[in-house]
């Protein structure tokens, strides 16, 4: 699957409404402490995140649900997309595996069907399960670039 595949297909998602977007934002911290306690009481984790980043662990939580909350306020599947991208050749250059994401992404799914309203769960979950279902794309596309080339060099920033 190309990037271009992945852009067309985030199309199709529709951006949450605002009383679900403003559910989201304020939750959002509660349910990153949730999560980083969840991943921090995991067995696998250092297979998951690599030794000593426990700390980027947490910074990715909280950041994934500020872009995620941005997003659901003015959705733009460009951005989505590029910047699912980057994470992941970001995080896998600092020792994160590939499993992390479904890990992650299911147990945040997990999370928001037990703090968020049934319909703001509804009109996020997609979201989530396009990035679900996408994941050996963006694993791909995170290993060997694209067909026009390696993937760019990022720098993170902490």
């Amino acid at each position: 699957m190309k990037k271009e595949d992945l852009i067309k297909s985030a199309s199709q998602l529709k951006q949450p409404s605002k009383e679900s977007a403003t559910e989201f934002s304020r939750k959002s911290e509660k349910m990153a402490v949730l999560l980083n306690g969840l991943f921090k009481q995991r067995k696998d984790l250092a297979r998951l995140i690599g030794s000593d980043n426990l700390d980027m662990m947490y910074d990715n939580h909280r950041n994934h649900l500020r872009f995620m909350s941005s997003l659901f306020t003015g959705y733009d599947p460009v951005v989505f997309t590029e910047t699912v991208l980057w994470v992941f050749r970001a995080y896998r250059s600092h020792g994160f595996s590939l499993t992390y994401w479904p890990a992650q992404l299911d147990t945040w799914t997990s999370i928001f069907r037990d703090e968020l309203s049934e319909s703001c769960y509804t009109e996020i979950y997609p979201f989530y399960h396009w990035m679900i279902i996408n994941n050996p794309a963006f694993s791909s596309l995170s290993e060997g670039g694209t067909p026009d080339g390696p993937p760019p060099e990022h720098k993170i920033y902490q």
